[in-house]
C-alpha cells in the first residue's frame, strides 16, 4: 500500500470515528444540540436525531473501504448544509450550556468545517493528491 493511501485510510478512520462518536452523543443529548438548530426549520429535536443518525451512517461509509468514495462526497455536502446550525450559532449569539462565544472560536469552527469538507473530498478520491494529479 503505498503512502498516500494509507494516509487516506487513516484519515477515513479519524473523521470516520469522530463522527460516529458527535452522532451517538446526538442521541444520548439531543437537548444540548437544540439550541443551534434554525428557527425557520421548526422542530429541532427532529432535526438533532436525523443529523445524528446522518453521521452515523457517514462516519461508517467512510470507514468502509467500498462505501468511501460516495460517502466522502455527501459527508462534503453534510457538512456544507449543517453549517447553517453553526452560523445561526454566530450570527444570533446563541448560548451552549449558558455560554455564548467569541468570533475568534466561530472563525475557527468554519475553518475545521471547511477542513472536514476538504478531507471528506480527499479520502473519497474527489480531490487528487499533489503526486497522484500529477501522474
Amino acid at each position: 500500500m503505498n503512502k498516500v493511501a494509507l494516509l487516506q485510510n487513516l484519515f477515513s478512520a479519524i473523521l470516520g470515528l469522530f463522527f460516529i462518536s458527535v452522532g451517538i452523543a446526538h442521541f444520548q443529548d439531543p437537548k444540548w444540540f437544540e439550541p443551534i438548530v434554525p428557527a425557520i426549520l421548526g422542530y429541532p429535536t427532529f432535526w438533532v436525531l436525523v443529523t445524528g443518525g446522518m453521521e452515523i451512517g457517514l462516519g461508517l461509509g467512510l470507514i468502509i473501504p467500498g462505501t468511501r468514495k460516495y460517502s466522502g462526497l455527501l459527508m462534503a455536502l453534510f457538512l456544507l448544509a449543517i453549517y447553517s446550525a453553526n452560523l445561526n450559532m454566530w450570527i444570533n449569539d446563541v448560548p451552549l450550556e449558558g455560554r455564548t462565544f467569541a468570533a475568534i472560536w466561530h472563525i475557527l469552527r468554519l475553518v475545521g468545517q471547511v477542513l472536514m469538507i476538504v478531507i471528506a473530498l480527499w479520502v473519497g478520491g474527489w480531490i487528487k493528491s499533489p503526486k497522484a494529479a500529477a501522474d
